[in-house]
């Protein structure tokens, strides 16, 4: 074989390079990982030295090279780390991260050959496609801690604060998922914060390492351009360590304004999800008719109810402005306090309230008399024709918004003691009479419609009473009599699900003509139609071209108690007042589903693990949640969660035991909590 020419070896591509030369800094040579290792060095960064095989090189070609740089490393039978440096990992968008493989604890050329091979067989994915991979070499460091820090919050996207996670030794257990670390939140300035949890880690950092790994994080910052996501490691002597930076993927986003958002008050009504159609015929009357008090009452400014959604759904689920109802404390800031215009404003206030309660009374009586007058004079449905029911059905909106709006007013207006019984206790005891005399359900709700007090208005075939109903006084069962000495809001409440029980029933008897015609595939269809869409098809009009996919379209899980909305629509629930028997939030939004364990976790399931192994990644995708007994935000699973917007929740104690297969429960990434649909039970 011909020897080389010292032209030729001049002009042949390096296949080894030291991480301190610039050609390092090129990831087409080093693979991302090194090439942002050699850039880091050369900005100052404390890094481990090392040397780094090229994404082209030929370990039988360029055998002699990486022997030498082998031999000045590994000299004394020093441990190396073989590590993996893919040109496709730790990009902006995905980090890939645990993907490739590394090796540590190498030692002898044989070894390292064996470790090399190993690093560059992990580059072909399960389909046999193969991305560069170079492999970069350096010493073990004995570490005494090390861990994750990243840049920004990842399940908030709060930039304020940083995010440092801590395990004894190596952060390799950590970023593997398979040992619990200390969870710290911290200001940039390295100062600890208190929220958004508590670490659950042995391991304690000093003050000393929080603030030294701020200062680390915030100039990979500077000098990568964006937040990035560091593995660190201290040790023996005190020295802190670069192991790795890359950029922070699928970061959270934080809803900087609007209001306190929750199922407050509102809830009791709707309990569960509504339909496109039940959002306009009950909750848009209900937003109106609150509306409506708040501006007769005059104690809250006209822009601050214009800017407020005051109630809305979000994926189905119902909730409210808390902060306008007043069920969360509103912010008070010093502007506030010195305003002029609040005391004049209170004034106005008192004269208004002044009079309305004193009107409120005659009021309320004219309003169920007209109610009642107007419900009596309703004939029976069959006998209405499709314009007819179009019609009642826009005259019940109307009235609806009438009724809430004075039901909202006597709650403000009306002492507590005037209130006289709930009309659901009526309702109660009205149950197990009826039931008690053999009647069916119909029946009882025929013979004493107030009744329905107990029963969330919806669209559909009649909704059962409650299964189990014990009287609660030795009051007559809910006669006319008893409905009568309802105080003002309960009586104006009881009227309007009288209203919304109509709607409803007239909404239905159009659904099932609309099947009969053959222009519904079913009556069950119609929820997903607007009161719009139902009367243009009443009047001859095609269905909706997407119907299909509205109704097959799953409610969102259910809602924090207290949230606020990103620009996106996300869910960002508050963080003060959450359980501190959470486990810590690990990002990928909230979801709901039924448990699952390894053996059968699929698609739309939560799964719950003992640890986040990385060979649970391929089960990842169409997850509901992902809940562990251990592990990090910050290791690799975790992340890889976190891009595929899978809900995950880790260092959950006994979660394997607490959740079995089988249970249906909600997933908060943005809170750690994990709850037992129907039971409020939060890990």
């Amino acid at each position: 074989m011909r020897a080389e020419s010292e032209l030729e070896r001049a002009t042949r591509r390096a296949a080894v390079a030291e991480l301190g030369d610039p050609r390092t800094r090129d990831p087409a040579f080093s693979g991302a990982k090194a090439a942002s290792l050699a850039r880091a060095a050369s900005a100052g960064f404390p890094v481990l030295p090392g040397y780094v095989v090229a994404t082209w090189a030929d370990l039988e070609r360029d055998r002699p090279d990486v022997e030498r740089a082998w031999a000045r490393l590994g000299a004394g039978g020093r441990q190396l780390i073989v590590r993996s440096s893919s040109t496709v990992e730790d990009a902006e968008r995905s980090s890939m991260a645990g993907r490739f493989r590394s090796v540590g604890g190498v030692s002898g050329w044989p070894s390292f050959i064996e470790a090399v091979d190993l690093v560059r067989v992990s580059a072909s994915d399960e389909r046999g496609s193969e991305a560069p991979m170079a492999v970069l070499v350096q010493p073990m460091l004995d570490a005494v801690r090390g861990g994750v820090a990243f840049g920004v919050d990842p399940v908030t996207g709060d930039r304020r604060r940083f995010v440092v996670e801590c395990v004894a030794g190596s952060p390799k257990r950590l970023v593997d998922g398979v040992e619990t670390a200390t969870h710290v939140a911290v200001r940039r300035s390295g100062l600890r914060l208190r929220r958004p949890g508590r670490g659950r880690g042995a391991e304690r950092l000093t003050r000393r390492d929080l603030f030294r790994i701020a200062g680390l994080t915030r100039r990979a910052e500077r000098v990568f351009g964006f937040p990035q996501d560091i593995e660190w490691a201290i040790d023996a002597a005190g020295h802190l360590w670069l192991l790795q930076s890359r950029p922070v993927t699928a970061i959270g986003q934080v809803a900087t304004r609007g209001p306190v958002l929750g199922p407050g008050p509102i809830a009791e009504t709707f309990p569960e999800p509504l339909s496109p159609l039940e959002e306009e015929l009950f909750l848009e009357p209900l937003r109106d008719g609150i509306v409506g008090a708040l501006r007769a009452i005059g104690a809250v400014v006209s822009s601050r109810i214009a800017a407020s959604p005051v109630a809305l759904t979000v994926g189905g689920r119902v909730a409210a402005d808390l902060e306008l109802l007043g069920v969360a404390p509103r912010r008070h800031t010093v502007l506030r306090a010195i305003d002029p215009r609040r005391g004049a404003r209170r004034l106005a206030a008192a004269w208004h309230t002044g009079r309305l309660r004193l009107a409120m009374p005659q009021v309320t009586r004219d309003l169920l008399r007209w109610t009642d007058a107007w419900l009596a004079s309703v004939p029976a449905l069959s006998s209405l024709d499709e314009g007819a029911l179009v019609a009642l059905l826009d005259e019940a909106v109307e009235r609806l918004r009438g009724l809430h709006g004075h039901q909202v007013l006597a709650g403000m207006l009306v002492p507590a003691e005037e209130h006289g019984p709930g009309a659901s206790a009526l309702a109660i005891d009205a149950i197990a009479a009826g039931r008690a005399a053999g009647m069916r359900d119909e029946e009882i709700v025929a013979r004493t419609p107030s009744t329905l007090a107990v029963v969330p208005p919806a669209v559909g075939e009649v909704t059962a009473l409650p299964a189990a109903a014990v009287r609660t006084s030795t009051s007559p069962p809910c006669s006319q009599a008893s409905v009568s000495s309802l105080g003002p809001r309960e009586a104006l409440r009881l009227r309007a699900r009288w209203v919304d029980e109509l709607t409803a029933r007239a909404t239905w008897v159009l659904a099932h003509r609309l099947e009969r015609a053959g222009r519904l595939r079913s009556a069950g269809d119609v929820r997903f139609l607007s009161r719009q869409e139902l009367a243009e098809m009443v009047r001859g009009g095609p269905a909706p071209a997407d119907l299909d996919v509205r109704a097959g379209a799953a409610p969102g899980p259910p809602l924090p108690a207290s949230f606020r909305l990103a620009a996106d629509g996300t869910v960002v629930p508050e963080l003060e007042g959450r359980s501190d028997a959470a486990g810590v939030a690990a990002g990928g939004g909230r979801g709901a589903g039924v448990v699952r364990h390894v053996a059968c976790a699929g698609p739309g399931a939560v799964l719950v693990v003992d640890v986040l192994a990385p060979s649970l990644a391929p089960r990842l995708p169409g997850l509901a949640g992902l809940v562990s007994e251990t592990g990090s935000t910050l290791s690799h699973l975790a992340i890889l969660a976190r891009e595929l917007n899978v809900p995950t929740v880790v260092a959950v104690p006994g979660a394997i035991e607490r959740f079995p297969v089988g249970s249906r429960v909600v997933v908060d990434g943005l809170t750690g909590e994990v709850t037992v649909e129907g039971e409020g039970a939060s890990s």
